[in-house]
């Protein structure tokens, strides 16, 4: 009995091809983004006096509560942005996922640290861009 070879093709990211360039920058990105909201959310989580704190806000969390919610985004976008680098075929939706949460997160997260939340939504629009924006490829899109 001999062994027969596997006529099928391997598909785009089992054939060992690299990730375009704006894959990358949005890997790079989230995991530069990951490791700070990681920081802020140890920050809020210890109730650091950094933040200032509004009375009339309608997202009005404990500190704590934001101080987790940080942790959790951070941690979900350096395991995105670890699977983008890796060439995961999972890894550009789990971005777009991490990335989208992040930007929402930031927005409500306003109130308490504008300084910081502000940049962060701009980068999160700068990942969700890279990741999202529409790829021809060489053969001009045929």
């Amino acid at each position: 009995m001999t062994a027969t070879p596997n006529k099928t093709q391997p598909g785009p990211r089992e054939s060992g091809e690299s990730i375009n360039g704006a894959s990358q920058v949005a890997g790079a990105l989230m995991m530069l983004s990951g490791p700070l909201s990681i920081l802020v959310g140890a920050s809020g989580i210890a109730e650091d006096n950094l933040f200032a704190a509004s009375t009339r806000y309608v997202y009005r969390f404990d500190l704590t509560t934001w101080g987790v919610i940080h942790l959790v985004v951070g941690v979900a976008l350096v395991v995105a942005g670890l699977a983008i680098l890796t060439n995961k075929s999972w890894g550009r939706g789990a971005g777009v996922a991490a990335a989208g949460i992040s930007l929402i997160t930031q927005f409500m997260f306003v109130p308490y640290y504008p300084a910081w939340a502000i940049p962060v939504m701009a980068l999160d629009l700068v990942i969700l861009f890279a990741l999202t924006r529409f790829q021809i490829g060489v053969d001009g899109g045929r």
